[in-house]
């Protein structure tokens, strides 16, 4: 029957649609049979296979052997596999942690013997992020084309977060972003920054045309809730949020009268809910109450408001809004096209809404294009071409990242587990592991520009006020989920670019973002295959960010693929299902990126205290000590593409720095 008086669109038939829809609406996964993993699509083959390129490799699945430990082999990709063409889960796959993991709790190595490689370098970066690849453009820069370099990374693929998905749907290439994904607001990146992406011929200004700043609108897409049968009571798919009048979108959405009544208040009235205050006593007041807080006990809403909005502070914090401040909420703003309303009243100054700079900075594969391009400088003949748009369907060769003939080498699969100084402090040896091998080389310098957490169980040289700053750094976990779609019609008939689910185990879904640069173009039609862009941050309401963070990373870790993929058919299918969309027939290929250890730390005004400048812990756990280094985002306290460049040349100038006062 139809719809849409629920805010769905179409009807739903046939008998076999019928049940399936019937098993949905029972509570989701709470019913689960062998029907319904069939009406799912669990059976097909394609989510667990990966048979782009000819290959077919098995999926990986994570067992949790107790609560924190996770054995799993090593990483390496079966032989001819192309990384950035991988399903199943990516990010923090199986092995990627296993080697941290020991270190960190201290375990003994039970592999090979030690041994060294015998190479030496003037420079070993541990980490192939983007943090790391611009350390070695640094050092190169600075030291010339014959500088010897050697970076090693953990992950089967260069990039850290900034990796890239494909997906090949009826001989289509279609691209996606692994995890970083766009350059925010890049007018105001540093000199430094500007420099590094002017060097390597990006330039921001093509973005205006690359990016289709109006396909979704002409088409009169726009946002959906989806409010779930566990958390709200039925399903229903309500859309026209924050285009048709509050009122009348809440009339769709299975909330109670005080919901609706407050909701539609905090968004349509202009109120001074802190009369008496000046501006600064009401920042400061917001910066430690919860936004949570903020809704029920200052604007007076109904506790029933609180779901709807719990899950709006997850693309950007990874916690729900009992534990993000008010005044972070304003200052951030989301990505839903909804606005935190209750602010517009108060006189706070400039929030999220005032920035007028388009968030259309995106590479088809978001900044896995600027990984690539500082591979292809630094690595000559590793990926074809010379300009930002040739790169984006550049293949990479990955056997040429680590020849002994090159100047500058990535080594990938190979955990870093140890570095310390030797010849009375004149060099630094790092060991890694790489399979069932320690390896050891040596370097005049070595910058870490891994997790900044885990450099006091890597460098034991670490001075002990350091490694307390370092240990404070815990990063928020986060899944971004790549699902590659057979055609989008089911967005285009229910009216909808994305959705906002706010009891879903994915908190949000959305077509990608519509860019097209050089020779590939994005699916501008609805009967074109197109890529769903999904987002889960596991949290843990009640506790505090910390907390939640690091309970949020044990359940991503002992989440196997199966897990996610049930989830994602599941919930895609309650979504779309008014519009025509079948998961069993629809799905062609998932990828979930997971990263256990996701956005940098860069504390929080609710739970930390009011450090002063200059004594942040990520600056205090950023100090050289001989000639180690340290880079990456986490010491920027930003988790930015520019911060992590920015964190990068400051290591490489506290090198030479070092090396100036040697002479």
């Amino acid at each position: 029957g139809s719809h849409a008086d629920s805010g769905w669109a179409g009807k739903v038939g046939g008998p076999r649609e019928v049940r399936r829809h019937a098993d949905w609406r029972n509570g989701g996964l709470a019913v689960t049979d062998h029907h319904l993993d069939r009406d799912l699509g669990m059976s097909r083959p394609i989510t667990r296979r990966d048979f782009l390129d000819g290959l077919a490799v098995t999926a990986a699945t994570i067992a949790a052997a107790g609560s924190r430990a996770f054995a799993e082999p090593a990483p390496h990709p079966p032989h001819g596999a192309y990384p950035p063409s991988l399903t199943d889960i990516r990010g923090d796959a199986k092995g990627t942690f296993t080697q941290a993991h020991r270190v960190r709790d201290g375990l003994p190595w039970q592999g090979n013997p030690f041994e060294s490689t015998g190479e030496r370098y003037d420079l070993v970066v541990v980490g192939g992020g983007l943090s790391g690849l611009s350390a070695a453009w640094f050092y190169r820069k600075q030291h010339g084309p014959k500088a010897r370099i050697l970076i090693l990374d953990n992950h089967d693929d260069f990039g850290g977060h900034a990796t890239r998905n494909e997906f090949n749907v009826g001989g289509r290439l279609l691209l996606s972003y692994g995890g970083t994904q766009s350059f925010e607001t890049p007018s105001r990146y540093s000199k430094v920054a500007k420099g590094l992406l002017r060097e390597l011929d990006i330039d921001m200004k093509k973005f205006d045309t690359a990016y289709d700043q109006h396909l979704y609108s002409s088409m009169k897409l726009g946002t959906g809730v989806f409010f779930d049968k566990k958390t709200f009571g039925r399903d229903v798919l309500a859309t026209g949020a924050g285009t048709l009048p509050w009122p009348k979108f809440l009339a769709r959405c299975p909330l109670s009268e005080a919901a609706r009544r407050d909701i539609a208040r905090l968004y349509t009235h202009k109120t001074d809910y802190m009369p008496g205050l000046s501006r600064h006593e009401k920042r400061r007041k917001l910066a430690k109450i919860s936004y949570a807080d903020f809704l029920v006990k200052v604007c007076k809403a109904s506790p029933d408001v609180l779901p709807f909005f719990q899950t709006f502070s997850h693309d950007l914090f990874c916690v729900g809004i009992d534990a993000v401040s008010a005044l972070e909420c304003h200052e951030a703003g989301t990505d839903y096209g909804l606005d935190y309303p209750g602010f517009d009243g108060l006189d706070l100054g400039a929030g999220a809404k005032d920035d007028d700079e388009p968030y259309i900075h995106h590479f088809p594969d978001g900044n896995a294009s600027l990984a690539r391009m500082l591979v292809r400088a630094l690595i000559p003949g590793t990926i074809g071409g010379h300009t930002m748009e040739d790169i984006v369907t550049a293949r990479a060769d990955y056997s040429r990242l680590d020849q002994a003939s090159s100047p500058v080498r990535i080594r990938l699969n190979s955990t870093v587990v140890a570095a310390h100084h030797v010849n009375k402090g004149k060099a630094v040896e790092v060991s890694y592991v790489r399979g069932d091998r320690m390896q050891t080389v040596q370097a005049a310098h070595c910058v870490m520009a891994c997790y900044n957490i885990m450099i006091p169980y890597i460098c034991p040289e670490v001075p002990q006020a350091q490694r307390k700053a370092l240990s404070t750094l815990v990063r928020a976990p986060l899944v971004y989920t790549h699902v590659a779609i057979r055609n989008w019609t089911s967005f285009h008939k229910l009216g909808i670019r994305q959705i906002a689910a706010p009891g879903g185990y994915h908190s949000y879904t959305a077509l990608d973002f519509p860019v097209s640069l050089g020779k590939y173009r994005f699916p501008s039609k609805p009967h074109e295959p197109a890529v769903l862009y999904m987002l889960r941050t596991p949290c843990s309401p009640g506790l505090s960010m910390v907390e939640q963070n690091k309970e949020g990373r044990i359940d991503l870790l002992a989440t196997p693929f199966s897990t996610f993929e049930r989830e994602i058919r599941d919930q895609l299918g309650r979504m779309l299902g008014g519009g025509g969309f079948d998961p069993a027939r629809d799905i062609c290929a998932i990828t979930v990126n997971r990263w256990a250890h996701g956005y940098a730390f860069g504390g929080s005004s609710l739970w930390d205290p009011d450090w002063e400048e200059g004594q942040e812990p990520w600056v205090t756990g950023r100090k050289p000590f001989g000639r180690i280094t340290i880079a990456n985002s986490d010491s920027g306290g930003v988790a930015f593409t520019n911060v992590a460049i920015d964190q990068a040349w400051r290591a490489i100038k506290e090198i030479d720095r070092d090396e100036n006062e040697d002479d």
